[in-house]
């Protein structure tokens, strides 16, 4: 009898050990199942391409909302698979401030310009940005970016998280050899234009070893396109010599660019397809500002529209790149992903500081983001476009330009414009005067009241630097065509 109780209980503790060791194994494969499951993430960040700068109508309601001249079907391809949002904005009107205020979430007016380098240094690790955030959800998650890096300041991609990069990139390393004198004029036939094989080739091998690799993934793929100088593929250039110009766009070494850019957009949305990944990633298209209003830039940028013989690059909006104008921050905005209905469109406002936090919820993250983060997560609006219930704090949009200094706030349909040096102030009433043709100030003295008084608390709270100047000094590098922005 004791001889059997010893043989049940060496046979219990066995069959006690066999199902720990079994239990183990399914909780570790659940738990590397439930990290494959978290969503892949590609961000494709375009330079200088105006809210018309494409052949896809960027709003259902306004018929001039696209090129008459520029053909991208593959930007039209990328958003019959997803939603494009009508009022897309970049953080600013140009390239430097909108890199910074994407990474970690926040307004250009907080992060400050002069005082960036030493705010953010990488070695005070007072600021997460998006693969340091994704990370801390899951450690499986890998990040690259490539092409264009632009945040000048002693930050590289690896400071942030990310595992692979390009390096410290800025515009001239997009360039074949212009200069500051001829970067207008210059055209250059190319094999890779704006390095955008390259860019697409190292993305698609990053994305190819993930997917192998079981690794979910945050990809940045920055072009340096269609930022000057001029570069096309032979033929694309052909195309648009031997077609007819329209009214609005009508320079062939552009659109040229363009079309190229576009080919490589559309084969990064092949490659997501060859992978079989489509069904768990999230692909978000967008612009770093608007277009430049005309070729070459011209000095009068701020003048009222009906001072120039011709409509501008950005038409039907005003101004374009240097400018908080609609022309200089309203940018193709467009995602694609789970849940995302193919060929919708949104018509509320969403801003570029809003993806740290949406790219945090769509991954599962549990935790409470930094309380200086400015954004929102715009999931709701992904899942049931306008029908989608979002709160920002305090209900309004600021913009900031650092190089000839204003700022605007949004609420509502208003937007409100502090011209600092000017001493000027304007209203425009965005339902009625997409153009912002009207000033609508001297009539609605309340309303620019309420928004100035908006505008300024928010700087004031921040901290801006345009009411505490830095002490620091830079090299005035953001001034209009001058620049290398």
């Amino acid at each position: 009898m004791k001889n059997n109780s010893r043989k049940y209980f060496r046979g219990t503790t066995i069959g006690l050990f066999l199902l720990g060791l079994i239990a183990i194994t399914a909780f570790k494969f659940s738990d590397q199942k439930a990290e494959q499951k978290k969503p892949n993430f590609i961000f494709i960040l375009t330079d200088d391409l105006g809210w018309t700068s494409s052949s896809q109508l960027m709003n259902d309601a306004v018929a001039n909302s696209k090129s008459d001249y520029y053909d991208t079907r593959q930007i039209q391809r990328f958003a019959s698979k997803g939603m494009r949002f009508t009022n897309g904005y970049a953080p600013c009107a140009l390239c430097c401030p909108t890199r910074r205020s994407i990474q970690f979430g926040q307004t250009p007016a907080r992060q400050g310009d002069a005082d960036f380098k030493e705010k953010y240094h990488p070695d005070f690790n007072k600021v997460t940005a998006i693969p340091q955030m994704l990370k801390t959800i899951s450690p499986a998650y890998k990040a690259a970016h490539f092409g264009k890096w632009d945040l000048r300041a002693d930050i590289f991609p690896e400071d942030l998280g990310y595992d692979e990069s390009d390096g410290n990139t800025g515009n001239r390393n997009g360039d074949l050899g212009s200069s500051k004198e001829t970067k207008w004029t210059d055209f250059f036939v190319t094999t890779d234009p704006k390095r955008i094989e390259t860019i697409t080739d190292r993305a698609m091998n990053f994305m190819s070893r993930q997917v192998k690799s079981g690794h979910p993934f945050y990809l940045q793929v920055s072009h340096y396109a269609t930022h000057v100088d001029f570069q096309a593929k032979e033929a694309t250039y052909k195309k648009y010599q031997e077609k007819k110009k329209g009214e609005i766009h009508d320079n062939p070494a552009f659109a040229g660019m363009l079309e190229d850019l576009d080919t490589g957009i559309g084969k990064l949305l092949d490659k997501i397809d060859e992978l079989g990944i489509a069904e768990n990633t999230y692909v978000i298209l967008m612009a770093d500002n608007g277009a430049v209003e005309f070729i070459p830039p011209v000095k009068n940028k701020f003048d009222h529209p009906s001072t120039f013989k011709k409509h501008t690059n950005s038409y039907p909006l005003r101004g374009g790149k240097w400018t908080l104008y609609e022309g200089g921050i309203r940018v193709p905005f467009m995602v694609i992903g789970p849940g995302v209905k193919s060929g919708s469109q949104c018509n509320i406002p969403v801003a570029g500081w809003d993806l740290f936090p949406t790219l945090s919820d769509l991954a599962g993250n549990k935790n409470s983001l930094p309380k200086d983060v400015d954004g929102i997560s715009i999931k709701p609006l992904l899942q049931k476009g306008d029908q989608g219930m979002i709160k920002r704090p305090d209900d309004e949009m600021i913009f900031h330009y650092f190089g000839k200094p204003h700022s605007a706030i949004r609420v509502g349909d208003y937007k409100l414009i502090k011209f600092w040096k000017l001493n000027k102030i304007e209203l425009y009433n965005l339902k009625d005067d997409l153009g912002e043709i009207h000033d609508i100030a001297a009539s609605e003295p309340a309303k620019v009241k309420e928004l100035e008084s908006r505008l300024m608390a928010y700087l004031e709270k921040v901290h801006a630097e345009v009411l505490y100047p830095s002490k620091n000094k830079v090299k005035k590098s953001n001034d209009d065509d001058d620049s290398d922005e």
